[in-house]
């Protein structure tokens, strides 16, 4: 076993932490404050190729593992979760569902421009009632004449509503049978008739990524919009959703070193009866069980990626990653406060937008409740 990177990693690990630290780390408190998605920001991550990473250069992208694009959304949560949702939600959710099930002349005709950062594009599947109960759905499609008509309405959809978002995949009812439904989805561009997308304001966390709700109301699409085959909707969203874990997880692991990194070094700053407050027992024993998290989920997550890179069934250790890296960004989090006492309640603290931008990593892409639902589920089939 060898845990160390190799120099691809190392260096990507080192680049993304650099631009962070000098393009985003500066700016994250005015974009949050401001509830401002930043295309100058989004246009500069591309321009460093973190868009398509995974995807092959022929489509555009670099052609990296996995591990190199976990290592980059990471580095960014480290800094601002807002921006490492921008990037885990275009390349896991965006692009990866065109890139693995769409044909020939769809990823042609998509991914080049997907993979620079000059456009982004959507998954929508959450409904304002379908959310953990994917099926359901109650957006419908119908195939009429060579065309699919779509009406319904999608809700927390990110990168939908800005003014670089360039379309949306639409999971959605194609059909019934015998009462069961079937699903299907469908790549639905930006400008299309009877497709509206608004953003969504007033938001707790992410302030500064582009979350939305769209409407179809009598959309028309090409038939040849179809994404993957007919009826397959729900296998192309639960194979998106394994792989997009990974990159949820790799924000909670980055939210949790963020605030750690914090919290350690604030410690050292705060004197409290003459004495820096990390030479506190009490402070010492929190910023020793933090640093424990933080290794058990990076190991943890690195392990998934590693078994995905090696084309070995990893959905269940996604789930797992994704389940403890979200949680304990939770725990890292709040013990980052505590130990900021009454500074880290207070917004010129980046401490503080760290405890709230944790709080979503425990309901997007799975809540916790679902994600040990389906860990059961694989540990009773194994049985």
């Amino acid at each position: 076993m060898n845990f160390d990177l190799n120099e691809e990693h190392q260096l990507i690990r080192e680049t993304v932490r650099s631009f962070a630290e000098k393009e985003i780390k500066p700016k994250a408190h005015e974009l949050d404050e401001q509830e401002s998605f930043s295309i100058d920001l989004t246009l500069k991550m591309g321009e460093i190729g973190l868009f398509g990473m995974n995807i092959p250069e022929q489509y555009g992208g670099a052609g990296t593992d996995t591990l190199s694009y976990i290592i980059a959304v990471e580095e960014l949560a480290r800094v601002d979760g807002s921006h490492a949702a921008t990037l885990a939600a275009h390349n896991s959710l965006g692009i990866g569902p065109i890139y693995y099930y769409g044909s020939e002349e769809q990823k042609k005709k998509y991914l080049p421009g997907l993979c620079t950062g000059s456009s982004i594009w959507a998954f929508g599947l959450t409904e304002p009632e379908a959310g953990s109960d994917s099926r359901g759905s109650r957006t419908r499609a119908e195939l009429v004449n060579g065309e699919w008509i779509i009406n319904g309405s999608k809700i927390f959809i990110t990168n939908g509503s800005s003014e670089i978002s360039t379309g949306v995949t639409v999971q959605s009812v194609s059909g019934e049978t015998n009462g069961k439904k079937e699903f299907s989805t469908i790549l639905v561009e930006k400008g299309t008739g009877g497709y509206t997308a608004k953003p969504i304001k007033g938001k707790m966390m992410w302030r500064a990524s582009d979350t939305s709700e769209m409407f179809f109301d009598d959309c028309r699409v090409p038939e040849s919009n179809l994404l993957g085959g007919r009826g397959e909707g729900s296998r192309i969203m639960l194979s998106t959703l394994d792989n997009g874990r990974l990159s949820i997880a790799a924000m909670g692991l980055g939210c949790a070193q963020g605030a750690y990194e914090m919290a350690l070094g604030y410690s050292k700053q705060r004197k409290q009866f003459g004495s820096a407050i990390s030479g506190f027992q009490a402070i010492a024993f929190k910023l020793a069980d933090m640093a424990m998290k933080i290794e058990l989920a990076r190991n943890l997550l690195y392990k998934a990626c590693w078994l995905k890179d090696n084309n070995r069934e990893f959905a269940k250790e996604s789930a797992m990653a994704k389940l403890y890296s979200s949680e304990i960004a939770r725990e890292v989090a709040d013990e980052a406060v505590q130990i900021h006492g009454g500074y880290g309640l207070m917004k010129s603290f980046d401490v503080e937008r760290f405890y709230r931008d944790q709080r979503l990593l425990q309901i997007g892409e799975g809540t916790s409740e679902i994600q040990r639902l389906i860990i059961s589920r694989y540990l009773l089939r194994e049985r």
